[in-house]
């Protein structure tokens, strides 16, 4: 009798918890989009290099996404999480500022379009 109240209680509580999304198989490198967007976002004003905004584009991006609650936390974290590495150390556009941003635009486009070739619909 014990033993089939604990089953039923396990079972009651299983269906009680609320079923917890999968992520798309492209959530990683959209993190690290959101990431290399965020630090863009940092240096390119920093730099006087463009007027891109990579925030509002981090926007658009998330909206056209349409991640639940949790990616869109997850993401817009990666996004803070680019701008504050580079704010820490980069306080004047330097050589050093100038090549990271070189290679994030790079490796942002790169992204872009792996997503978009491997993901899109």
């Amino acid at each position: 009798m014990i033993r089939l109240f604990r089953t039923s209680l396990v079972l009651l509580a299983l269906s009680a918890a609320p079923a917890l999304a999968i992520d798309p198989p492209y959530q990683r490198q959209m993190e690290r989009l959101a990431e290399v967007m965020g630090s863009l976002y940092y240096l390119q004003p920093l730099c006087k290099a463009g007027t891109e905004d990579w925030r509002a584009q981090m926007s658009e991006l998330i909206t056209l996404d349409e991640p639940d609650e949790d990616r869109r936390q997850r993401l817009a974290g990666a996004f803070n999480s680019g701008y504050t590495a580079f704010s820490r150390f980069h306080k004047q556009c330097t050589p050093a500022s100038r090549e990271a941003l070189g290679r994030l635009l790079l490796e942002g486009q790169r992204l872009a379009r792996d997503i978009n070739t491997r993901f899109a619909e």
